[in-house]
């Protein structure tokens, strides 16, 4: 289904025809991350391997509080290629850090990899702010991507594509004073465009779009 649309975006932008409908964006739960330490033995030769140390426990976001040790998303080389495969990987990313952002009010990692001219970048920012305000913190609101894909083919104004598809889960404000409230998402995968262009050896998101809503 994922790559039907995508070439019909393809014959759009052949056309000269410009994509739009921004909407904001939601957020996935990270990995978790850590786990229980292995005992230390009692006595280690010189050749044995160390002991790695322990992280901390990852909690998520509960009615109860906000999420603990969050695992902060590391950007993998493929998507720092400029080549079909570093799109479609560095758009993956993109969600994995917004995902960071719903989890602890953090947008510092989706910032990086924007640039101001994002309409769709902004609203996250905004929405992830105001459910952190005053101690407040957000629970679920979980993106899965489920594809992602490009003809890597660059647009009039300079950009490649990614088509992104995508469930997201509803998301769940609260503070002290309880349940603040709840935005219902649908369950019905959507499609969202990812545009970025590359520079400097990184790539940029610039513009994401709704092409298919859930």
């Amino acid at each position: 289904m994922i790559r039907t649309i995508a070439r019909r975006v393809a014959s759009l932008v052949g056309a000269g025809v410009l994509l739009g409908g921004l909407v904001a964006c939601s957020q996935a739960a990270v990995d978790p991350g850590g786990g229980s330490p292995s005992p230390a033995p009692s006595s280690v030769s010189a050749s044995a391997t160390p002991t790695p140390t322990p992280s901390a426990a990852y909690k998520p976001a509960s009615a109860e509080g906000p999420a603990e040790n969050v695992p902060v998303p590391v950007m993998p080389e493929e998507a720092k290629l400029e080549s079909k495969e570093g799109l479609e990987a560095f758009a993956r990313y993109w969600y994995e850090a917004a995902n960071y952002g719903y989890e602890t009010g953090d947008v510092s990692l989706v910032k990086a990899i924007s640039g101001p001219e994002c309409q769709t970048c902004q609203k996250y920012y905004d929405v992830v702010l105001k459910g952190f305000i005053d101690g407040d913190w957000m629970a679920k609101s979980q993106i899965d991507v489920q594809d992602a894909y490009s003809d890597f083919i660059l647009t009039p104004e300079n950009r490649y594509q990614a088509l992104v598809q995508l469930e997201q889960d509803d998301m769940e404000y609260y503070g002290a004073e309880g349940h603040l409230g709840t935005t219902e998402r649908r369950t019905q995968p959507s499609v969202q465009l990812v545009e970025a262009t590359y520079s400097d050896g990184e790539w940029i998101a610039v513009n994401i779009a709704t092409i298919k809503a859930g």
